[in-house]
C-alpha cells in the first residue's frame, strides 16, 4: 500500500514538469492559428540590426499572456520594437541579452494597433549566440513545438 501511495505522489508531481515542457494548455493567445501568429508572414522575412536599448514586457494584442519584447535602435533615429516571444516561454532575463548588445534580428514587419512591430524569429549577437524562437522556412513558432522538435530546429 506505502509503494501505491508513493508511485501516485510521484505520478502527480512529474506531471506539471512534463506539461510544461510542451508549454501551457493554455497559451494565452499565443497558439499557432491565433490571430496575432496569423500576423507573421514567413513570404516577408527581414532583417536589421542594432544595439538593445530596453528588455521588458508587452501585451501584443488584448487578452493575450504578455511577450517578451526588446528595443533595437537601428540607427540614431530609428527604434524599432520585436515582439521575441511569450514570456511564459522565455521572460526577459532568460532570452541571453543585456541593454547594449549588438544584434541581429531576423523575422517580419507587422501592424498592429496602428503601429508597426518587428515580429522575431531570431536574434543574433556576435559569432556564437542565437536566440531562435521560430522556424524560419515557414514561421512555425517554438513554443508550439514539442521539446525534440525544438531542438532539430535550432540548428
Amino acid at each position: 500500500m506505502k509503494q501505491l501511495v508513493c508511485l501516485t505522489l510521484l505520478l502527480l508531481l512529474s506531471m506539471p514538469a512534463a506539461t510544461l515542457a510542451e508549454g501551457p494548455e493554455d497559451m494565452g493567445g499565443w497558439e499557432k492559428e491565433a490571430p496575432y501568429n496569423q500576423l507573421y508572414d514567413s513570404r516577408e522575412l527581414d532583417s536589421f540590426k542594432g544595439y538593445v536599448k530596453k528588455i521588458f514586457t508587452v501585451v501584443p494584442l488584448p487578452g493575450m499572456a504578455p511577450a517578451t519584447a526588446i528595443l533595437v535602435e537601428e540607427a540614431e533615429d530609428s527604434v524599432n520594437l520585436v515582439h521575441v516571444c511569450p514570456e511564459w516561454f522565455a521572460g526577459p532575463n532568460d532570452i541571453g541579452l543585456r541593454r547594449g548588445d549588438r544584434v541581429k534580428v531576423k523575422g517580419v514587419w507587422a501592424e498592429i494597433g496602428g503601429e508597426f512591430v518587428f515580429m522575431a524569429s531570431k536574434v543574433k549577437k556576435g559569432d556564437f549566440f542565437e536566440f531562435k524562437v521560430r522556424i524560419t522556412s515557414d514561421g512555425t513558432p517554438f513554443w508550439t513545438l514539442s521539446p525534440e522538435e525544438q531542438e532539430k530546429h535550432r540548428n
